[in-house]
């Protein structure tokens, strides 16, 4: 079988990137660590060349002739002012670079729609309101359509994913009127599709990499909605917890759901949409209660058909927004065993019912109900508390196919629709 489609995941660290065939299975893999380029992993020259690299080692270790449709996906909120050929116009905005202009941020909010996922200091359009002025800027795009537009030639084009920080309404389908108002020059904005819809042919750049001129370029997504389609799920009720550093849970859902107040916004995925919450629990409270070095002999000793009724809330400090919106509330730890064992059963038991807690939430605010699982994340190798969580969550739990967000990238191609 032969690699029928390409994924590009710009991350936080690198570029990663995976060929698929047409049934869905890894043909081969590639990736470039910005630190190994010695170069300010902000920069787009950066990131272009970490692209080039990784997509030169693909050309020179499998076929790519029968390559037809590529996509990539981009940190959300990133953001890179370009000139009418295309190069950038000063530094780029990057996802966790907080906009310092007050004057901005109350732009933004005096004028855009309460379910806005562009609130705030993280927003995608504040980026363009403190780019789009700089002399001999032609465009304000995001890191994924940049990537894009150097393997098509066309800087024009977004998708509907990395565009909803940015303002795009995903209901009706396009920029709406209030952008203007907060001063935004909506001709300097890309045009939005589909995620998964095709923008035009790989063009020369691209082919010079080692890309078939026959292969389009597709619009991409953002590298959160790339790693849950990684996964595999694809039906509605479906969920996705990462067990990273925080406790993330995404669901695919046949309807929107926007809850500002607890940070859930929802991505559309042609006639899916994928709705999303962030606890402030998970791996970093983990690690500043135990020690590193024994969460493995800690793990031994979990006992999960006899849960410690102690129903702890896990915070590394005050303050939580879902599932429960309240910024003072205090982390629950006491009363805390003198055995040690029981102490972390009970930290991932916590944990467990806040995830189970959140599903509900989500369910609550308009999501269909939760039908499976699978995780992701450090702490999804963890059988024991698989079995914890399981147990709270009542649903079965899948294996994910994958967790790098390039196969979710490609797998975004092999959708219904999306060619």
């Amino acid at each position: 079988m032969k690699a029928t489609v390409l994924g590009i995941d710009i991350g936080t660290s690198g570029v990663r990137a995976a060929l698929l065939t047409a049934e869905g299975e890894v043909e081969g893999m590639a990736a470039t660590n910005f630190a190994s380029l010695d170069d300010d992993p902000a920069a787009p020259q950066t990131w272009w060349r970490a692209v080039e690299s990784t997509l030169r080692r693909l050309a020179a270790d499998h076929d790519l002739s029968a390559l037809r449709a590529l996509a990539v996906d981009g940190t959300s909120g990133s953001m890179v002012a370009v000139d009418e050929e295309g190069s950038p116009v000063g530094p780029a905005r990057m996802y966790n670079e907080p906009c310092d202009d007050d004057s901005i941020i109350e732009r933004v909010a005096a004028h855009a729609s309460p379910e806005s996922a562009a609130l705030g200091r993280t927003s995608g359009l504040a980026r363009v309101l403190l780019m789009q002025d700089r002399p001999g800027v032609r465009r304000c795009l995001h890191q994924a359509d940049w990537i894009a537009g150097r393997l098509s030639g066309r800087f024009d084009r977004s998708d509907e994913n990395n565009a909803l920080k940015t303002g795009y309404d995903p209901i009706a389908r396009r920029w709406p009127d209030w952008i203007a108002a907060t001063g935004a020059d909506i001709a300097k904005l890309p045009r939005v599709l589909e995620p998964g819809a095709a923008i035009a042919p790989v063009g020369a750049t691209g082919q010079a990499l080692g890309l078939p001129g026959a292969a389009a370029v597709h619009a991409g997504t953002t590298d959160g909605c790339a790693s849950f389609l990684a996964t595999g799920a694809s039906h509605i009720g479906e969920g996705v917890t990462a067990l990273g550093s925080t406790l993330v849970l995404k669901l695919l859902s046949d309807r929107p759901v926007f809850a500002p107040a607890y940070g859930i916004y929802s991505h559309r995925l042609g006639e899916q949409w994928l709705v999303g919450g962030a606890s402030n629990t998970g791996g970093k409270v983990i690690e500043g209660l135990f020690p590193r070095e024994k969460l493995a002999e800690l793990t031994e000793k979990l006992h999960p058909d006899e849960p410690t009724s102690l129903h702890f809330y896990p915070l590394s400090r005050p303050g939580e927004r879902f599932p429960i919106n309240d910024p003072a509330l205090e982390p629950c730890l006491a009363p805390r065993p003198d055995d040690e064992g029981r102490f972390f059963q009970a930290v991932l038991e916590g944990i467990a019912e806040i995830e189970a807690l959140a599903y509900r939430r989500l369910t609550e605010l308009g999501a269909p109900a939760l039908a499976s699982v699978r995780s992701v994340g450090g702490g999804a190798a963890n059988q024991a508390w698989a079995r914890i969580r399981q147990s709270l969550l009542g649903v079965p739990f899948e294996p994910a196919l994958s967790q790098e967000a390039c196969v979710g990238a490609a797998r975004l191609l092999l959708r219904p629709k999306a060619a």
